[in-house]
């Protein structure tokens, strides 16, 4: 399964984690501005915004999981089975394949308004890349510098929701995670007052006690609130681009899941890779279950102006650096 936020100390971005039990060897890809997008049934796009992600690139065509276009806004799918419910094709609407969803907003959207104003058009069809890469049931957080949004398609039509967390997992829909938090209104940071009973005195014994009863499973239910708690607390211990990109990368590892914890058939599901776009800048960072360190592409040193996807596969060996 995924988690992705959208973070703000100050600046903007964007990321995830893709927890998956095996991997299409995807890059990390840079779409410039005259790449032919070649839509299903909306025609070709070849002037459009640049964008930059995590893609697995099939038959010379992008396929993003995550991806922030030149003018800051990301873009992620997440795994939505048993509930995501793609459309037969309708007349006087957008009818846009799952799989180029995320280039389609992308290309033509600067804002999340922009995007919401779209989305009232688009009805998301029942249209496969090919009869080995069938659609994936997904649904999609979207989101800017001032604003995040969840698209999810129901059985019911496609919904949009505010997102006023910033945070999205998997299963079930987003208004029940969203309700589900109320749950969890007497987790704090700040040492607990003794509400039990005053019968009795009690005092901690340990510090961090006001987390008790905060999720910590794989499970998607928990992995929203952890990142939402983990989230909404965190505190950067600087105003630097590094304090704000590490910092985003130890809220996604609360929720990270490690090899033989969760187990899928004859596999093992696990954090691929997780990723932080400094949507401002349009620098993607990344890590990998192999290699912790943070490994960065810049997309302003490409040719934007091209015609050709430009990838770079993902540094897998660990990174160690030796002091002696």
């Amino acid at each position: 399964m995924c988690t992705a936020i959208s973070y703000r100390p100050g600046r903007h971005y964007f990321g995830r984690n893709l927890d998956l039990e095996f991997s299409y060897h995807e890059t990390v890809t840079v779409t410039p501005r005259s790449f032919p997008f070649r839509f299903r049934r909306m025609g070709e796009k070849n002037n459009h915004y640049a964008m930059i992600g995590m893609a697995f690139v099939a038959e010379g065509y992008p396929l993003y999981y995550d991806a922030v276009n030149e003018k800051g806004l990301g873009m992620a799918g997440l795994n939505f089975p048993g509930n995501a419910v793609y459309q037969p094709e309708a007349e006087g609407k957008d009818n846009v394949a799952p799989f180029e969803f995320i280039p389609w907003v992308l290309s033509q959207c600067a804002t999340v308004d922009e995007a919401e104003a779209l989305l009232a058009r688009v009805n998301l069809a029942r249209l496969d890349f090919s009869a080995q890469l069938p659609a994936s049931p997904l649904h999609w957080i979207i989101a800017d510098r001032v604003r995040t949004i969840v698209v999810e398609p129901l059985a019911d039509g496609l919904k949009v929701y505010d997102d006023p967390v910033g945070v999205l997992t998997n299963n079930p829909p987003f208004d029940y995670h969203l309700l589900n938090l109320a749950n969890y209104m007497g987790v704090t940071r700040e040492e607990p007052a003794n509400l039990f009973s005053g019968y009795l005195e009690l005092a901690p014994y340990s510090r961090g006690m006001g987390t008790t009863g905060l999720p910590g499973g794989l499970s998607s239910t928990a992995r929203f609130v952890k990142a939402t708690f983990t989230m909404l607390n965190s505190v950067c211990g600087a105003d630097t681009e590094s304090a704000r990109i590490s910092q985003f990368f130890h809220i996604l590892g609360s929720v990270d899941q490690q090899k033989g914890c969760c187990r899928v058939g004859e596999k093992f599901e696990y954090t691929i890779y997780s990723s932080c776009c400094d949507t401002e800048r349009g620098i993607y960072y990344y890590t990998t279950y192999e290699n912790s360190q943070i490994s960065g592409v810049d997309m302003n040193k490409e040719d934007l102006d091209g015609s050709a996807l430009v990838s770079y596969p993902l540094i897998q060996g660990q990174q160690i650096r030796m002091q002696n």
